[in-house]
């Protein structure tokens, strides 16, 4: 039988569909909705085999913090409510059919790629459920990426729309831009502009930094600050060997009676 995998990028759907609330201590709604969602997803996709993959709450920045300590230095904490509504809404998902995997020691993000790689290397079908871009760097012709909310794929077409670079691209796209939103800083002075104009001129950050070719307007910003280039560029990259521990069989989903 063919295989069809979806990953639910479990915080950041409940995150979503929790701030979108009116009242933001309604757990109970956060359940019926984010439940709601996943029906229609299920609905949508016809999976053979689903997860749903949650950061443990109590690990730190993870290995990203070690090599850049900026990194997601100031990000806001789960709302107590939420946090405190976690294992429900984890028993609420299983009830639909869908078990829940929770990283510990890696970011959710790093299972999500060693797992969407894994089956999507033998062939098989993949979408990942998220409207996380850093996803799109995994897009192969059997693995895509879903934004539910804007009801839209995150293909190689919006990547080339949105970014001007290959999907294969975006970890040096990012290791020369950062992304303000982790604290992750890139090359100072090299903006989605600029890093575009490289990347079309060189496949990565590397070859750029080779190359006699390099402009002069970027070559004194790439001498004075390859290192942090090379380190936003490592933690911008999902990692995919990461242990699972489980197999394929365990994750095949069988719709509630």
């Amino acid at each position: 039988m063919s295989i069809h995998l979806v990953i639910i990028d479990a915080l950041n759907l409940i995150r979503r569909v929790h701030s979108a609330q009116p009242d933001q201590n309604d757990i109970a709604r956060t359940i019926t909705t984010t439940s709601r969602t996943l029906s229609r997803i299920i609905s949508e996709s016809e999976p053979t085999h689903i997860i749903a993959v949650f950061d443990h709450h109590l690990q730190d920045r993870g290995w990203r913090a070690e090599i850049l300590p900026s990194y997601k230095e100031n990000r806001k904490p789960m709302p107590e409510p939420l946090l405190k509504g976690l294992d429900a809404i984890q028993q609420a998902w299983w009830e639909l059919g869908i078990d829940s995997l929770l990283s510990d020691g890696d970011e959710a993000d790093d299972l999500v790629a060693t797992l969407a790689v894994k089956v999507a290397s033998h062939g098989e079908k993949v979408t990942i459920i998220s409207t996380d871009k850093g996803y799109c760097q995994l897009l192969s012709p059997t693995l895509q990426i879903r934004d539910y909310f804007q009801h839209r794929w995150l293909d190689e077409p919006f990547i080339q729309k949105e970014f001007g670079v290959k999907p294969t691209q975006l970890a040096d796209y990012w290791g020369l831009t950062g992304v303000s939103s982790s604290q992750v800083p890139g090359i100072p002075g090299v903006g989605p502009k600029a890093a575009k104009e490289i990347l079309t001129q060189f496949e990565d950050i590397e070859q750029a930094y080779a190359s006699q070719e390099l402009a002069p307007k970027y070559r004194k910003k790439f001498d004075e600050h390859i290192e942090s280039a090379r380190t936003c560029k490592q933690v911008s990259a999902l990692k995919i060997d990461i242990e699972l521990g489980f197999n394929l069989q365990d994750l095949r989903f069988t719709p509630p009676a």
